[in-house]
């Protein structure tokens, strides 16, 4: 018990002396040992590290489990306070069904309420279909993404900056100690100078001038005492501004281990949307729209039109009245030879991409070339009438940019 009692009464007064000397240099009242420029700038890059590590962590976070607002924002923390204790149990985290599956599972049932014999019942299943692959595609990116990328990241600022902080913070209060010895020899060199350069020599008993030598003395003893503590606190200050200098100058083996996770974090992303595009473009192709050539056209002239444009678009188009004989409805069984350009006109448009037709009632395009367009009753508004010279054809809107 007196042991402990000893120890804290020790800790308290280094904890003291330290306090004195960090509010003492924030006043500018005493001297502060500085750090070398190279040691300050691996503080200022281990500093730079952390800092960008945690934000671009927390924003991979975000885009790889977004955060949607406000109905579903407390399943999601939920999900993440779920992902967190099971890592800080080391237990595997149980699959989680993705956006995707569970709008592909919304779509198969409305499919079987609603009849999947149904045109709109069977492109509910194909489309779910779709969306279930994609599902399975994220959920593997996220995986792969979690172990490759963020877990390493992770890794990092829970385990070897800890690691450096810690070190840090012995280094500060190794220096405090270092600086506080300083003042207090300093302090104790001024005392033994001033008891040695005015002894009281005018006193006439001899008492006087003893206490004065005594004195003298006495603060040499303790100008001894404050270097010998001082050289102590200058190695222990050395021997740890080493040890933290080697843990910084580890931040480039850091480096180069993010960089490698980084690149593994791309192949990830970059299989991940080349699976996506490869099931959304055998989707198209099972609802019957062909995207051409345009998906390698990397510098377009103008946006294609967008969905909710389509409509608006095709208002304007002038319709071809029913004629005689000709079904209204049922484009496979129409005759685009006996379809004549209707009376009130037609419009001019601009192929924004090369488009090649699918079959003998489409119309293939090159890119900026000008034909004419109408609509006929009962058409998908995503289709035209598209001539050019003596050729006519079905063409899709989204390759057209109307003129007026």
């Amino acid at each position: 018990m007196d042991f402990n009692m000893k120890k804290l009464a020790s800790d308290a007064g280094i904890f003291f002396t330290r306090a004195v000397q960090f509010t003492e240099e924030k006043f500018g009242q005493a001297e502060k040992t500085e750090l070398d420029a190279h040691f300050e700038n691996l503080l200022a890059r281990a500093d730079s590290t952390k800092n960008w590590t945690e934000k671009i962590l927390r924003q991979t976070e975000v885009l790889l489990q977004p955060n949607p607002r406000p109905r579903w924002q407390f399943l999601a923390n939920s999900a993440r306070v779920e992902e967190f204790l099971y890592e800080k149990l080391d237990r595997k985290v149980p699959s989680r069904v993705t956006n995707g599956e569970l709008l592909a599972q919304y779509m198969s049932e409305a499919a079987n309420e609603l009849g999947p014999e149904t045109p709109y019942g069977k492109t509910l299943i194909k489309v779910g279909e779709t969306e279930k692959r994609l599902g399975t595609a994220e959920r593997d990116f996220i995986h792969s993404a979690s172990i490759n990328f963020l877990t390493p990241l992770r890794n990092f600022l829970e385990g070897d900056w800890r690691t450096i902080s810690k070190e840090r913070r012995i280094l500060q209060n190794r220096r405090l100690d270092l600086d506080a010895c300083k003042a207090r020899l300093k302090k104790a060199k001024a005392a033994e100078a001033k008891a040695a350069a005015v002894p009281d020599f005018q006193e006439t008993r001899p008492r006087n001038y003893i206490l004065s030598a005594s004195a003298s003395a006495l603060w040499s003893d303790e100008v001894d005492k404050a270097e010998q503590e001082l050289r102590v606190a200058q190695t222990e200050f050395d021997r740890q501004a080493e040890v933290t200098r080697l843990l910084l100058e580890g931040i480039s083996s850091t480096h180069v281990n993010h960089l490698r996770c980084l690149q593994e974090f791309v192949e990830s992303q970059a299989t991940y949307y080349a699976q996506c595009y490869r099931h959304m473009l055998d989707l198209q192709k099972q609802l019957g729209r062909f995207p051409g050539t345009f998906v390698g056209n990397t510098e377009p002239s103008a946006s294609p039109l967008s969905s909710a444009s389509l409509a608006t678009a095709a208002a304007t188009i002038p319709v071809v009245p029913t004629v005689a004989g000709i079904p209204s409805t049922g484009e496979a069984a129409l005759s685009l030879d006996d379809v004549a350009p209707p009376a009130s006109g037609t419009r001019k448009a601009r192929v924004l991409y090369d488009y090649e037709a699918a079959d003998s009632s489409e119309l293939a395009l090159l890119a900026d070339e000008l034909i004419t367009v109408y609509s006929l009753p009962g058409m998908d508004p995503d289709w035209l009438i598209g001539e050019r010279g003596n050729r006519k054809g079905k063409v899709p809107v989204t390759y057209l940019e109307l003129l007026s």
